[in-house]
C-alpha cells in the first residue's frame, strides 16, 4: 500500500507519539534523560526543527492543503498544547517579562516571529485577495 505524503507525516507523528507515551509510562526518567540530551543544544534543535517544518509545509501544500487549512489546524493543535502547558505559563511569563525588561525578547525570537509573520501574511493574502 502506497501512502501519500500527508499519510506519511501522520504516521511519523503516530509512531513518535506512541513511543513517547510508552516511554513516559514505562520509564519516565529514561525519557527525560533522552530529552535532556536532545535539547542540550537548543540552537541545533531549532535548525533541525526549522528544516523539518519547511519540509512538512512543502509536502502539505504540495498535497493540496491550503495555508488557511494549515492555520486552522494550528489553532486546534495550539489549544491542545495549551491544555498541557497552562500550569507552566506563569513561570514562562516571568522569563519573558525579564526579557522584555532587558529589551532582548525580539533579538532572541526574531526568526520565530518572522516565520509567523510570513505565515500570517500568506494566510491573510489567501483569505482577502
Amino acid at each position: 500500500m502506497a501512502y501519500t505524503s500527508v499519510e506519511i507525516i501522520a504516521l511519523i507523528v503516530i509512531i513518535a507519539s506512541a513511543i513517547k507515551m510508552l516511554m513516559l509510562l514505562v520509564n519516565p526518567k529514561g525519557w527525560m534523560n533522552f530529552a535532556k540530551k536532545i535539547y542540550a543544544k537548543p540552537e541545533l534543535v531549532s535548525i533541525v526543527a526549522l528544516i523539518l517544518a519547511a519540509i512538512v509545509l512543502y509536502y502539505l501544500v504540495g498535497a493540496g492543503i491550503t495555508i488557511i487549512q494549515i492555520l486552522a489546524i494550528t489553532a486546534f493543535v495550539a489549544l491542545l498544547v495549551l491544555i498541557g502547558i497552562a500550569k507552566d505559563v506563569p513561570a514562562l511569563m516571568k522569563k519573558y517579562e525579564g526579557m522584555v525588561k532587558k529589551g532582548n525578547l525580539w533579538k532572541e525570537y526574531w526568526l520565530y516571529a518572522l516565520i509567523w509573520i510570513v505565515l500570517l501574511i500568506w494566510g491573510a493574502k489567501e483569505l482577502f485577495m
